[in-house]
């Protein structure tokens, strides 16, 4: 006999007492693997089922390259405007708000400023969850104070690359920031200071037309799609088939886009490897 037996019959529990699983307890990779979400945390937001790495922002990143999490952001409360009056399904202006309450960021990019390893670091960091990581004139200009802050203070400079391209709700003014970006960067290797561009996924569009392929060192997590246009719009266009992995970071590396591959898990003591290597610095 079962440990369980039923007492009563026709026992019913009124909607509103009924108790719902919480959302969030649970984290399923597109392969189909279920992972504790707080196991995900302590894994780096890295599927240990299957090492499928998870999107994440800048505050997750902050949280893996600063020490102890500490950092001063710049230019925090920047904010985009609305120079053309952009209407689509719905008036940019609004589109803007919308995003700024769901996603409780100013934009798409966040500058920071902290000691990693010990050492003076500068991170600007995209975030996919704002307008799909969309570059737009308030990007390029954090990134280019970012760049700035690096010159005037000698101090490395990396860029995490997670976007979409090109804000087309700015136009011209969005595509501006693409020579902008790559102007302040060159300004960079004049001064002698490191650059390292970590492309994530998606690393597209504008991004990779500009600043996300210009490091010194250019490395990517494993499986980030990496490409100008996507695989979809690459296959409509030539009228042909792709090859198996066409974009992938593992894609990429093998025809010779990027330097390296990291596991999110080295992130924090690679690029500070890298750095250290370039400066001909002791290695931490």
């Amino acid at each position: 006999m079962g440990w369980f037996k039923r007492q009563e019959k026709g026992i019913t529990t009124a909607t509103e007492d009924k108790m719902d699983v919480p959302k969030g307890l649970w984290y399923k990779s597109p392969t189909g693997k279920i992972v504790d979400a707080e196991e995900l945390k302590r894994n780096l937001w890295v599927s240990p089922e299957d090492d499928f790495h998870v999107r994440i922002g800048s505050k997750e990143y902050f949280e893996i390259l600063f020490d102890n999490n500490v950092f001063e952001e710049l230019d925090a409360n920047m904010t985009s405007k609305d120079p053309l009056g952009f209407v689509d399904t719905k008036k940019y202006s609004d589109r803007l708000e919308d995003a700024i309450e769901k996603t409780n960021l100013k934009d798409a990019v966040r500058t920071g400023v902290g000691k990693s390893k010990g050492r003076d670091l500068v991170v600007c960091c995209m975030d996919f969850a704002f307008i799909g990581g969309s570059m737009g004139a308030v990007v390029g200009e954090k990134i280019a104070r970012g760049i700035n802050h690096s010159i005037k203070n000698n101090i490395p400079f990396v860029m995490i690359s997670k976007s979409g391209g090109a804000r087309m709700m700015e136009a011209a003014y969005s595509l501006m920031q693409l020579a902008k970006t790559s102007a302040k960067l060159a300004q960079l290797a004049e001064a002698k200071i490191p650059y390292i561009s970590l492309c994530t996924d998606p690393t597209t569009g504008g991004t990779t037309a500009s600043y996300a392929m210009l490091g010194d060192i250019n490395i990517s997590e494993p499986g980030a799609l990496i490409g100008f246009a996507g695989p979809r719009v690459v296959r409509d266009t030539t009228g042909k088939d792709l090859p198996e992995g066409f974009q992938t970071a593992e894609f990429v590396l093998e025809h010779g886009f990027l330097d390296f591959i990291t596991p999110r898990k080295e992130l924090k003591d690679k690029i500070n490897l890298y750095l250290d290597l370039i400066l001909n610095n002791e290695v931490r």
